[in-house]
């Protein structure tokens, strides 16, 4: 019985190897181990956690940032961006590829859904760098990547759940991810123009005639239309936060609002518009609260049971064999290895309660933790099989591309998103000095 929750753990991964449905098949678990290890009184238990998840106020954010996503993917302003900042670095070996990167940036602190932007840029972008005479491998790796910068430059749903999870305040971690969601931007560039002009001809600069044929006034005209509706967007959301005037669900709501005026300003806003946006908002949404609904009767479960204890343990004898730098590298590679087979959401509502609580114990920092495990979490969308990255992006490419390209596209990035990480331990200030500057100690 004293493992009895090393076991409900492993049931429950290996049913979801099978591919049974996430929400199901934590809540099967947490009732069926449940009832073993407390009988009916569980029951009991139950309703108030699910009670005390659902009417949590920071969660509330969860919805108007999906709302926010999915009206802005539909306003129009993905195409001017790309277009615009394909001509700004056309003169450079690579400059396409680096502006899928700023413009992946701009949409990630923009909407912060992965696949909106993946699938959007996917459309756009792939076939205009094949034409250009792109290594299709470059190509989709770039879109792959710059898609899943949602992921860590806030607003950021990813760090929502987190900070949920483990008790820290949102704001911070919003600040706190602007640093090394700049610093993945700068390494992506960094692999893009070391391709470039190591290998010529996988990323050629574009015509001079075609770059001639704008004036540099209408190309800063074209640039300054293009980008005043994405900071716009940004000011309206993390300059409230930042200004400490809204606290993240509050500034959500100005978010949802502020994309649903550009949308108009854009001319695309109509009624049939509004409830595509609405239906898209509410399905995404319930899949988010109904794993959360099954995390929660597994946690409750698994703590219950002294899954915490049995973790806390076998960490601590780590700890106390090697150090806990090491420990810390366990956890990030666990982590990272889960997200080959396990979804960004699965991973924090499974593993980060297990994990985090015990990690803080240790002395970590809770802001810089929480950063590496978003940074970490990054990369599951890009790792196969289940990269969910790579089947949005191979659902809107050209016949000509291949699975095997878009897997052998990523590796770079993920590698470099490795380097990120590593950079972020090393140097936790990255992650804690702007929260410091902004909100003080």
């Amino acid at each position: 019985m004293e493992y009895l929750a090393g076991w409900m753990f492993l049931a429950m991964s290996i049913l979801l190897m099978f591919g049974f449905p996430v929400a199901m098949t934590l809540l099967g678990t947490a009732l069926f181990f449940g009832l073993i290890g407390f009988g009916w009184s569980f029951f009991d238990l139950l309703p108030l956690r699910i009670w005390g998840r659902m009417t949590n106020v920071t969660l509330a954010a969860v919805p108007l940032f999906v709302f926010m996503g999915v009206m802005l993917e539909r306003s129009g302003l993905a195409e001017e961006l790309l277009d615009t900042m394909g001509m700004v670095f056309g003169r450079l070996r690579g400059g396409l590829a680096i502006s899928v990167v700023v413009v992946g940036a701009l949409l990630g602190a923009s909407t912060g859904i992965v696949g909106a932007t993946v699938v959007t840029m996917g459309l756009l972008a792939v076939p205009t760098m094949l034409r250009r005479n792109y290594q299709p491998e470059l190509a989709t790796g770039t879109v792959s990547a710059s898609g899943t910068l949602g992921q860590i430059i806030p607003p950021s749903i990813v760090l929502v759940l987190i900070g949920d999870i483990v008790g820290v305040s949102v704001g911070d971690l919003f600040v706190g991810a602007v640093l090394p969601g700049l610093l993945l931007v700068i390494l992506y560039i960094i692999y893009i123009l070391i391709a470039a002009y190591t290998r010529p001809g996988v990323a050629p600069a574009l015509p001079r005639e075609e770059l001639d044929a704008i004036s540099s006034r209408d190309l800063a005209l074209r640039v300054g239309k293009a980008m005043i509706p994405p900071l716009f967007l940004m000011v309206a959301v993390l300059g409230s936060i930042f200004a400490g005037i809204a606290s993240p669900t509050e500034a959500a709501a100005v978010g949802a609002v502020g994309a649903t005026l550009l949308t108009a300003v854009n001319r695309k806003f109509n009624l049939q518009l509004l409830r595509e946006v609405m239906i898209t908002t509410t399905r995404l949404t319930c899949m988010v609260f109904i794993i959360l609904c099954g995390a929660a009767a597994f946690g409750l479960v698994f703590r219950g049971l002294g899954g915490d204890h049995l973790v806390r343990n076998f960490l601590g004898a780590l700890a106390h064999k090697y150090s806990h730098a090491a420990v810390l590298a366990i956890v990030m590679g666990v982590i990272f290895f889960v997200g080959f087979f396990l979804d960004f959401i699965e991973i924090t509502f499974i593993h980060v309660p297990v994990l985090a609580p015990i990690m803080l114990e240790f002395g970590f920092d809770p802001v810089w933790f929480c950063i590496l495990l978003a940074v970490n979490l990054q990369t599951s969308f890009m790792t196969p099989p289940f990269g969910f990255s790579l089947f949005y992006l191979k659902a809107v490419t050209p016949p000509e591309i291949t699975t095997g390209h878009i897997y052998r596209g990523i590796i770079p990035f993920v590698a470099f998103q490795l380097v990120g990480l590593a950079i972020v331990v090393f140097f936790p200030e990255l992650a804690t000095w702007l929260p410091k500057v902004v909100f003080g100690d």
